[in-house]
């Protein structure tokens, strides 16, 4: 197995608790009840601690036009930091409804909302679904760098004058859109970058559980190269519990436990802002969950979560 340059920087530095560490959370179905008990068993799982962050990929309440989401009272009640994210691939008229919802969310909460916000995220991968390989493997409607460009500056006007002025404002896309040279413009454009990785679905490369670690950093190394000296944060990476086999990526918990070893510890231990995909995944095939089925759900991990 290669080691990468960026492997045996970040394996030389010492465990700290990252700057921000936490998981992705979906919007579909959630109250605020629902917000809530997930964001508490994140920060109560058994054997770790920090888990005090939360990734969302849109603005909007589930079931409303722009209502803003009812994670953001759920992580005021429980003091849950938030990468903010904001659905870019569905045309401007439903941004225009993302833009409400957090021009809503900003006079409503104020600086009990804002100072929790670590970053805002403008689409997620949407630049990757309009690739030759999203269009592959049907990742469904995306949007080019020129859009998530023009809405970036959309997203910067909104807040300029408010409480979440000067917030980062950035995109999150996988590793291998943002190494294509055509994603210049918006890397140029972006306060920070956010990365999707998974080698379970890098099926082109040897991607056994033995491989992921260099592979997972290699992406990260490549993704730092290209990122002109912005930040870039880990917005999502895992390895699934259960599932399919992709190529010579086996999903079990005993592999979820070594991907979570050296590459999440690693990641928290290097002051990388993380988030991990993902607390629960119930029902879901593959399953990338570290908790099983509940609601709330449960504290106890499916494996170790010590580092």
């Amino acid at each position: 197995m290669r080691t990468s340059p960026v492997l045996a920087l970040v394996a030389a530095i010492p465990f700290t608790l990252a700057a921000t560490k936490g998981f992705n959370y979906g919007s579909s179905g959630n109250d605020q009840a629902a917000f809530e008990g997930e964001f508490n068993s994140a920060k109560n799982l058994v054997g770790t601690s920090g888990f005090t962050s939360a990734r969302l990929y849109t603005m909007i309440q589930d079931g409303t036009t722009n209502t803003p989401i009812s994670a953001i009272p759920a992580a005021i009640n429980t003091g849950t930091s938030l990468l903010l994210g904001l659905w870019a691939s569905a045309g401007d008229a439903q941004f225009a409804n993302e833009l409400a919802a957090l021009q809503s969310a900003i006079s409503q909460y104020g600086t009990a909302f804002t100072d929790l916000v670590v970053g805002i995220s403008v689409g997620s991968e949407d630049v990757y679904r309009t690739t030759a390989i999203g269009i592959e493997n049907n990742a469904g409607v995306g949007v080019g760098p020129s859009t998530i460009i023009d809405y970036i500056g959309q997203v910067r006007s909104l807040i300029a004058g408010t409480a979440a002025e000067g917030k980062p404002v950035g995109h999150v896309d996988t590793y291998n859109t943002w190494t294509n040279s055509s994603q210049n413009a918006l890397i140029a454009a972006s306060d920070f970058l956010g990365v999707d990785a998974y080698p379970y679905y890098e099926t082109t490369k040897a991607n056994s559980i033995d491989n992921a670690n260099a592979t997972f950093w290699d992406d990260y190394e490549v993704t730092v190269a290209a990122s002109q000296g912005k930040p870039v944060w880990i917005t999502e990476t895992g390895w699934p519990v259960s599932g399919p086999t992709s190529n010579e990526a086996v999903p079990s918990v005993a592999n979820a436990q070594t991907y979570y070893d050296e590459v999440g510890c690693h990641a928290f231990g290097s002051d990388i802002n993380t988030w991990w995909y993902t607390l629960q995944d119930s029902y879901s095939v593959p399953s990338f969950g570290v908790v099983g089925q509940g609601t709330p759900p449960p504290t106890t991990p499916l494996y170790s979560l010590t580092c």
